[in-house]
């Protein structure tokens, strides 16, 4: 019998290939989750001179004060809180990292905190009155604003259903019976969809980009999108016709509007833009209207700064307008790399990089150059997505391009959050782009059809911005 020197040869080779095997990593994609460290958003915009500095902390305060109903409890300065409500202050539900950002979570990122919208149901209760926390608010999840598609008639809702009532409140009128809504009935009835709350960093330089440069960054793309399949349009005002772009389906106008929108709906109070209670539930109604508005005297004097004379959805806007962006901390060669293969896949076709603000009449704010990672447009994300609801011109499965910067430190994603830390977080966001009816479709199977090593570089550098 002839005996082969390949032999041993061959399992020399199969020991060195299992070794090589163990020195590769596998490179399954994980998302990194949000990176420690400091939080890279929160502070007030470079360049702005002392006194839009002390502007913007005064602002930040009234951002962060918390409501009741008619201000008479001891660290609840606010008045005006509901009828009905998802919070009391507008900080705590713009947590993450920083004040003005998005939602926090227990474990995880730069505010540690159990959903704030859990004690709600018992904060300032009187005894034996205590409400229900919704079966979708979770101490780890989320906050979330919850939405009827439709009215009892089958005609479309799409309006804001608060959480709680102040119903039983120490501070509410002893003539509120208001319930809380029926939500075990109406998600039975596969009626109820979810929004979390939108990042606000960087919103002065959205607000202040010239509808020309907007349309004209989105004409310069119509080929390439064509190519693989991405439409969109702006949505726009009913009245005068400019583009909207803040929200999820870019349905306000302006800061402003977006203040005293949610101010009314999240918080329930009444403003100089909003100036009825919602819901017209007269026997919880406490205060006169509107309940947050501007001041003819500050305490005895007829004069006093901006924040002092103005009402707080001023200040909730001129926070908003004076707040820096985030910071990237892109270094590594596979944060570079996936930057460069987020380009070639064709995800910068609706995230867009880079925008410049107009002239301003802030300090140093003209021509800036801002890196949002949004058209501002909305677009059709298909049946995966949909939520039912129509806002302007942003029909059910529309959604505006998700602003990216400051995703390396968000926790939730998605409109209702539903990609998180605890089921693929920045990676199951990326799959739900692909559903049947999405734009997005092509350039997904492109990151599908990537190494695996490429797909984790696109994560890495995701969560580097």
């Amino acid at each position: 019998m002839r005996t082969t020197r390949l032999q041993p040869q061959s399992h020399s080779l199969s020991l060195l290939l299992f070794l090589l095997a163990l020195a590769i990593p596998s490179y399954a994609q994980v998302d990194p989750g949000p990176r420690g460290g400091i939080a890279n958003a929160g502070g007030p915009l470079a360049g702005l001179s002392a006194a839009e500095v002390g502007l913007f902390n005064d602002a930040k305060d009234v951002f962060a004060e918390v409501d009741s109903v008619s201000g008479g409890i001891t660290g609840e300065d606010g008045s005006g809180l509901g009828p009905t409500f998802n919070a009391n202050s507008c900080a705590s539900c713009h947590a993450q990292p920083a004040v003005g950002g998005t939602s926090p979570h227990p474990q995880l990122g730069q505010v540690r905190r159990v959903n704030p919208q859990i004690a709600f149901a018992t904060l300032d209760r009187l005894a034996g009155r205590n409400q229900v926390v919704p079966s979708f608010i979770h101490a780890d999840g989320p906050v979330r604003e919850a939405r009827f598609k439709r009215n009892a008639d089958g005609t479309a809702d799409g309006g804001v259903h608060g959480l709680y009532t102040i119903a039983g409140r120490v501070d509410a009128p002893a003539s509120c019976t208001e319930p809380q809504p029926n939500f075990a009935a109406q998600l039975a009835a596969n009626n109820v969809i979810f929004r979390i709350p939108t990042p606000t960093f960087g919103l002065g330089l959205v607000d202040n980009t010239s509808e020309e440069q907007l349309i004209g960054r989105f004409n310069n793309t119509a080929n390439a999108r064509a190519a693989v399949g991405i439409g969109g349009h702006f949505n726009r005002n009913g009245n005068d016709g400019s583009i909207t772009r803040f929200g999820w389906k870019a349905q306000n106008k302006s800061l402003l509007i977006f203040a005293g929108e949610a101010y009314n709906v999240e918080q329930g109070v009444s403003n100089e833009l909003f100036q009825n209670e919602r819901g017209g539930i007269e026997s919880c109604e406490a205060n006169p209207t509107p309940e947050d508005h501007s001041h003819i005297f500050n305490g005895t004097s007829l004069t006093g700064t901006l924040t002092q004379m103005s009402g707080d959805t001023v200040s909730f806007a001129n926070f908003m307008r004076l707040l820096a962006p985030p910071t990237d901390t892109v270094n590594t060669f596979s944060e570079a790399n996936g930057r460069s293969l987020f380009n070639s896949i064709g995800c910068n076709l609706c995230h867009t990089t880079t925008l410049v603000s107009e002239e301003s009449i802030f300090t140093n704010q003209t021509n800036v150059t801002f890196h949002p990672f949004s058209d501002f447009a909305v677009h059709h994300m298909g049946s995966g997505l949909s939520d039912g609801v129509s806002q302007g011109n942003a029909g059910p499965d529309e959604f505006r391009s998700a602003p990216l910067w400051g995703a390396g430190q968000r926790i939730f994603f998605l409109h209702d959050g539903r990609a998180g830390p605890a089921n693929g977080g920045i990676l199951r966001a990326i799959q739900e782009h692909s559903s049947p009816g999405s734009e997005a479709n092509t350039v997904i199977s492109r990151f599908n059809a990537l190494t695996p090593g490429q797909r984790q570089d696109i994560l890495n550098f995701l969560r580097a911005l």
